[in-house]
């Protein structure tokens, strides 16, 4: 009895453990968003829709089926006169006044002059480029999420810098209230206080509803209802470890967009070649049977082989003008591409030197943090001594408000830098 006593109790104080909610990392926030992302879903789409076109441009290769049936009614027996001086207005029945008739033909290109095999190779690099976009939507999708998850944790961090401002000016407004009720000081002192105190709740509200936008908007590209509550695990910086001309490089041996120009410009140059074809030689082979019901006709079936070449020899130039225009399409996308892989360049190179730039900053901001620490606990003494002002404990409290903003701001620009670089170096 005593042992099943015991057992009970422990299996109820398993089920009376509190519940632990762990903080969501930035790669769950990357799953959630990759899975629900509607510009993604819709570049995925997009792959597949390519991914059918190349299917169909291979098709032409293989030969084709066509069945056409029909079953006529006519007034009248179609019939021949006949110029007979014994049998005058005779007529020789041709066929008859109904009929049902279908024909069955196969066609096999046998050479086309490039045509099926440049549209071909203009779908695969279609596909490609398609790829490469949908590559590219992942990027941008990973570094929208990690901006509203860095977002989030900095005005989280804001948000604590509001209250602590609130609570600190609350202490002090007490204080100077206590100072006030003894005659210590004029009312002055005690009206600042109290307006910088109702400042700082303000600037605590308005932190307050700044976090509650930011974890909507987090919470908008993760696929979930946008008053979802959010808990994060927090994200530091560290220096980037490659030299800025490798990174570069690899900048531009990876960002998708650029391989997505240049599968778009060899698409359009296949598709050049397979309008030029169009004006070329074109050899196929038909064969069909056929069957027409007429009892006047000796034969009602008939079987047909064809060897055909079609070669339109001038066309107007029409053919040559719409390939020179998919040419200089394809030279425009050429020079657009050279001219990403400069701003991917200078994208790369700014990312690099704003995360040196911020991670001096932390350094910077972290000695002003525990400094403004300092100045106001001596303003706070000073005052109390009598030696000091009023105003000069009030300053001394908005210095530590904005140290410990510029020090979490920099530690967040920092982490934000970090992605950036990732992502101009298509790493991400």
């Amino acid at each position: 009895m005593r042992k099943l006593l015991v057992f009970i109790a422990t299996a109820c104080s398993l089920f009376l453990l509190p519940s632990f909610n762990f903080a969501e990392t930035l790669e769950d926030g990357w799953g959630r968003a990759l899975s629900a992302d509607n510009r993604l879903l819709a570049a995925k789409k997009n792959v597949e829709y390519s991914s059918k076109m190349l299917d169909a441009s291979k098709a032409l290769r293989f030969p084709s089926l066509t069945l056409d049936s029909s079953y006529t009614l006519l007034n009248h027996s179609p019939a021949a006169a006949v110029d007979n001086p014994l049998m005058p207005f005779s007529q020789i029945p041709m066929s008859e006044d109904k009929s049902f008739s279908y024909t069955t033909s196969v066609s096999l290109p046998l050479f086309t002059s490039g045509r099926i095999s440049s549209s071909i190779d203009a779908a695969g690099s279609s596909l490609n480029a398609e790829r490469q976009n949908e590559k590219t939507t992942v990027l941008d999708l990973k570094l929208n999420v990690a901006d509203a998850y860095i977002t989030v944790l900095r005005v989280r961090h804001l948000v604590e810098v509001a209250e602590s401002n609130v609570n600190s000016l609350v202490s002090y407004t007490r204080d100077v209230s206590n100072f006030y009720d003894q005659g210590m000081i004029t009312k002055n002192d005690l009206l600042a206080a109290q307006v910088e105190l109702s400042d700082a709740r303000q600037r605590f509200m308005q932190a307050e509803n700044r976090l509650n936008i930011a974890k909507a908007s987090y919470n908008r590209l993760t696929g979930r209802a946008l008053d979802a509550e959010v808990a994060l695990d927090d994200l530091s910086a560290e220096p980037a470890k490659t030299p800025l001309n490798e990174l570069t490089a690899l900048a531009l041996e990876k960002r998708p967009e650029l391989s997505s120009f240049e599968e778009q410009a060899k698409s359009l140059r296949f598709q050049a070649t397979e309008v030029r074809s169009l004006v070329l030689p074109q050899i196929v082979f038909k064969g069909g049977y056929s069957y027409t019901q007429n009892r006047y006709q000796v034969y009602e079936d008939l079987w047909s082989a064809t060897l055909g070449l079609r070669w339109d020899l001038f066309d107007g130039g029409s053919a040559r003008h719409n390939a020179a225009a998919l040419i200089l399409k394809s030279e425009s996308l050429d020079k657009l591409r050279a001219d990403l892989s400069s701003l991917i360049a200078l994208q790369v190179r700014q990312a690099f030197l704003d995360l040196d730039e911020t991670l001096k900053r932390i350094e910077v901001t972290r000695e002003a943090m525990s400094q403004a620490e300092e100045n106001l606990k001596v303003a706070k003494v000073r005052y109390r001594e009598g030696v000091g002002t009023n105003t000069e404990v009030l300053d001394a409290e908005t210095l530590r408000v904005k140290s410990y903003s510029n020090y979490y701001n920099a530690v967040y620009d920092a982490v934000l830098s970090k992605f950036r670089l990732q992502y101009a170096t298509g790493v991400l």
